[in-house]
């Protein structure tokens, strides 16, 4: 039981959490050894927060989940963690991640209130929602990008590269409900009441939207950024960052990938490169250039 309730809080997931990250990359503080404590420390803090929001959602959602394929199996669904159990677990997360973020700093723990609230909004009514809920599941992202600034003293933290990972962000969100549509379509079981109100094509659609904008705004920053290098090298890095949305609309619409987007961290080897590759190229034009 005890390690069913360790997969319950999902630890794959915590992955998302290197975007609290950005801040200290990008502010160019990643060779500030208390800077790098005090987000490293923030993210494990953030990661016990949104480890509660999964424990949550897995307790409203075990119905739905019972009825589908791969999600059934799942600790809370399947009955493996009772459950009282993942209730106490939820107390004692926010017992302990609350008053630490608060003394990290009382803007972290804001930020941390805000992800908390606007999550049970989300698994309580705003995931049936059309187009809200994609809204939403965009704004988790960027909310880790907030809790980086609020952990640190940011100096010069680019406007455009908020932009880059809203759109980026959306693109993952619609990717999630399109893969969700497509299986519910296969499978003939609509485990997500939200899917009714929409379809393959609209989605599409909305994926090349996001898509265009996302790269237009990444592009927009490697040129524009007040800390970037004044021969513009940092545009060599967009090549990375098509090749990395391109790759992802493939796993998405050719693969059938995109319900779960950390699995695609976790097993596309080409993607993988992808990351590894920007963020070496980063980390040169930023702290050897």
């Amino acid at each position: 039981m005890f390690i069913g309730l360790i997969k319950a809080m999902r630890p794959k997931q915590w992955v998302k959490n290197v975007l609290i990250f950005a801040a200290l990359v990008f502010d160019r503080q990643l060779t500030v050894l208390p800077a790098i404590i005090d987000t490293v420390i923030g993210a494990a803090i953030f990661s016990l927060v949104a480890s509660t929001i999964y424990l949550i959602n897995d307790l409203s959602d075990i119905e739905a989940d019972r009825q589908h394929p791969e999600k059934r199996k799942r600790p809370i669904a399947s009955g493996l963690v009772p459950a009282w159990v993942a209730w106490v677990a939820v107390v004692g997360l926010l017992l302990i991640s609350f008053p630490l973020a608060y003394w990290l700093s009382p803007a972290f723990a804001i930020v941390c209130g805000v992800y908390f609230i606007l999550n049970l909004a989300y698994s309580l009514w705003l995931k049936h929602v059309v187009v809200i809920d994609v809204l939403l599941l965009a704004s988790f992202y960027v909310l880790r990008v907030v809790v980086g600034v609020t952990i640190i003293e940011v100096e010069r933290f680019s406007p455009w590269m908020y932009l880059s990972i809203t759109f980026l962000a959306l693109f993952m969100g619609i990717g999630k409900r399109r893969a969700e549509f497509v299986l519910a379509q296969k499978t003939g079981d609509n485990h997500r009441r939200v899917l009714e109100f929409y379809t393959r094509e609209y989605l599409d659609q909305l994926i090349m939207i996001v898509l265009t904008i996302a790269i237009l705004a990444y592009s927009l920053y490697t040129f524009s950024a007040p800390n970037l290098p004044d021969n513009h090298v940092m545009m060599l890095t967009i090549p990375f960052v098509i090749y990395g949305v391109f790759r992802y609309l493939y796993l998405i619409q050719v693969k059938g990938f995109g319900e779960a987007p950390e699995e695609v961290l976790f097993k596309d080897r080409p993607f993988q490169l992808t990351i590894a590759l920007w963020m070496v190229s980063v980390f040169v034009i930023f702290y050897i250039f």
